[in-house]
């Protein structure tokens, strides 16, 4: 008796008594297969207990049951060399892998460099090698022309993850800009006049659209932003800490901040404690991304929640469909942020 894992497509098409390119047909949903041909070649699926690997589907010649991603390197790797991990890149493999296997597709992960004047030679290599059905672009490659209109030129479907600015492509994001508003009235609603925020990394347009966020929200209170509270960032641990030391040396220090990083605010958190500041007690604390760290901290941090996973899920679902109907692939979907309010954030004394 054969052993499963050793069943081919052509054991299937023997025992259908059909060709190969039928069985594969059948498989691939494909044209000119009857009722009777497509319960043929299924029973002989059943009976055999043939599951079709990817070169198999792949012989209907239209899609190659692939969706690749792509995200930066320099940060991922960054993020994986200091073993501090990179949260971003497991939910969005959590939420891509998981609705892809549900499609019989599987979702591949490849790093390229922004910063690189071979970024273009490295997307079409990969594009090259892999014959995707879709390409899902996370941040800063979802905004960057270059990736796109490559993609574009190779006549590929994309989704651009965090990305609303106004192109081709299914965009699917949440709204960083009221996220970021709703974190500061949070804290103006507390009472805190004196906010600080450290800022996202400048490449990425999601800084911009928080900064704004921040901007309105104090704004809206009638109060004015304060140039010496808006501090750079870069979305690293270390941005945080410098943060931190550049706001208790002023005159008035904060007495609150908002972060546009989970590590950023870990940065602040850690940078207080040798400064004489107490958190909540002289500090409040609020973050982006809600992270494991963030939860298991010391205190626990109160953040804006990212729906990393769901929208891959949504992008991988965009593609699939798009490829299956044969249709553009242009489309913008809003997803819902949360927002988590732990031990870190109290009224000012």
């Amino acid at each position: 008796m054969q052993k499963k894992g050793s069943i081919t497509i052509k054991h299937v098409a023997a025992e259908a008594g059909v060709s190969f390119q039928t069985v594969s047909r059948v498989i691939n949903d494909g044209p000119n297969v009857t009722p009777a041909m497509r319960e043929r070649v299924m029973n002989a699926v059943n009976k055999l207990g043939y599951v079709p690997s990817l070169a198999a589907r792949r012989l209907g010649g239209s899609r190659s049951y692939l969706i690749l991603a792509f995200n930066d390197r320099r940060p991922t790797l960054d993020g994986w060399q200091s073993r501090r991990g990179n949260d971003w890149v497991d939910q969005m493999l959590y939420g891509g892998m998981l609705k892809c296997a549900e499609h019989g597709y599987r979702m591949l992960f490849e790093l390229v460099d922004s910063h690189s004047d071979q970024l273009e030679a490295q997307v079409q290599a990969a594009l090259s090698a892999l014959h995707p059905d879709g390409v899902i672009l996370t941040p800063p490659h979802s905004d960057d022309e270059r990736v796109t209109q490559l993609l574009h030129r190779n006549g590929l479907i994309f989704a651009r993850l965090g990305s609303r600015r106004e192109g081709e492509g299914c965009a699917v994001y949440m709204d960083d800009e009221a996220a970021a508003r709703a974190a500061t009235k949070y804290l103006l609603d507390q009472g805190h006049t004196r906010i600080a925020y450290v800022e996202g990394h400048p490449e990425y347009a999601i800084s911009g659209d928080r900064l704004r966020g921040f901007r309105g929200a104090i704004e809206s209170r009638g109060l004015e932003v304060r140039p010496e509270y808006l501090q750079p960032g870069d979305f690293t641990y270390e941005a945080g800490t410098r943060a931190m030391t550049a706001l208790a040396r002023l005159d008035q220090p904060p007495s609150a901040v908002l972060a546009s990083s989970d590590e950023m605010a870990l940065g602040v958190l850690h940078a207080a404690a040798p400064l004489g500041l107490s958190v909540p007690r002289d500090l409040s604390i609020v973050s982006f991304d809600d992270t494991p760290t963030v939860r298991m901290s010391v205190p626990s941090l109160t953040a804006i929640r990212q729906p990393i996973a769901a929208m891959t899920a949504k992008a991988a679902d965009l593609l699939i469909e798009a490829k299956a109907k044969n249709l553009e692939g242009n489309s913008r979907h809003l997803l819902p942020f949360d927002f988590i309010v732990r031990d870190s954030t109290a009224p000012p004394r």
